[in-house]
């Protein structure tokens, strides 16, 4: 359902986000709190759509291990397969008496050929063995330059290395109230500097008695900073320049709201400009909630300690 109160329509819209207005073609949020777009593409074969390099460059650590791992162990069982297919006879220097201890055999020597460590005791003497060792020992060299390229582009990819409250608050600011939430750099070393943060507010209307979402750049206390060095709570006062004016919990719900958040700043490290960007939902903004200090002086007064396991501590107003 959509929000029927009506909003100030003096404020400007923002129509260059990207996102249609159309209400009754979106599901879920628009982008999810980890950054990503809240979209599945469809129309096109996998292939087109999907490229598995690109993939495992994003992929979380464990995910890509697994992967790495998975796919060698794969494809010298596969290769063992066929060596075993060929038959065991067009190798010397095996010394195994069951069928197993010689697959072991076997196993192994593909392993050293797919590496080309190759420690020589088994080695092919027939046409078919020697003929798939060779193709095996190209496709070792080939697999480890493209898992080089996969390693190399993921620790040297250009990243943000921030950590987002898990929730904004609505609360009392000077003499108004406030949309707030925080954010802080997690990397030692990586400390952004430039640093510009650009909020947009999406909410769903009626309007000639159709849903609609509209969009609005929300103006903020502060949009930029020099360097990123503690936390940065960033605060849009609700006053009349603010669409959320006069906005309770239930209208947040009723309007399917979400703010999204995009953060662009410099590092130093990769030497290049990097783009978070996170979302908070109607639940996941909270009334008369407060963000307490996240920082200290440390016990010899002579360092600002800086807690990020504070980074989503909130008490009651």
């Amino acid at each position: 359902m959509a929000l029927l109160k009506r909003i100030n329509p003096f404020l400007r819209q923002n129509n260059d986000t990207g996102f249609g207005v159309n209400a009754n073609g979106y599901g879920g949020r628009f982008i999810n709190r980890d950054g990503s777009f809240n979209i599945r593409r469809e129309g096109r074969s996998f292939m087109h759509r999907f490229n598995i390099y690109h993939a495992l460059l994003n992929v979380p650590a464990w995910k890509f291990a697994v992967v790495i791992l998975l796919f060698y162990f794969s494809i010298n069982l596969l290769y063992s397969g066929i060596y075993w297919w060929i038959g065991y006879d067009d190798f010397q220097g095996i010394i195994g008496k069951t069928p197993w201890q010689r697959f072991k055999e076997i196993y192994f020597f593909s392993t050293e050929t797919f590496t080309t460590v190759g420690y020589g005791r088994v080695n092919p003497v027939g046409d078919g063995a020697n003929t798939v060792a060779a193709i095996e020992a190209m496709t070792g060299f080939l697999s480890f330059a493209v898992a080089t390229g996969l390693i190399y582009g993921r620790f040297s990819k250009p990243r943000a290395h921030l950590l987002f409250s898990d929730n904004a608050v609505i609360a009392p600011f000077q003499d108004k109230t406030a949309l707030m939430f925080r954010f802080a750099s997690y990397k030692e070393n990586h400390t952004l500097t430039n640093v510009e943060v650009l909020v947009t507010l999406g909410l769903q209307v009626q309007e000639n008695g159709n849903a609609v979402y509209k969009f609005y750049t929300l103006p903020l206390e502060r949009r930029h900073i020099e360097t990123l060095s503690m936390n940065w709570t960033v605060v849009h006062p609700i006053d009349e320049d603010s669409p959320l004016q006069g906005f309770t919990s239930h209208d947040l719900e009723t309007a399917d709201v979400e703010v999204y958040v995009t953060v662009r700043g410099f590092n130093d490290v990769y030497a290049n400009t990097v783009i978070q960007r996170t979302s908070y939902t109607y639940d996941e903004i909270v009334y008369n909630r407060k963000f307490v200090p996240m920082y200290r002086e440390s016990d010899n007064g002579k360092t600002t300690v800086l807690e990020l396991h504070h980074l989503n501590k909130t008490v009651e107003v």
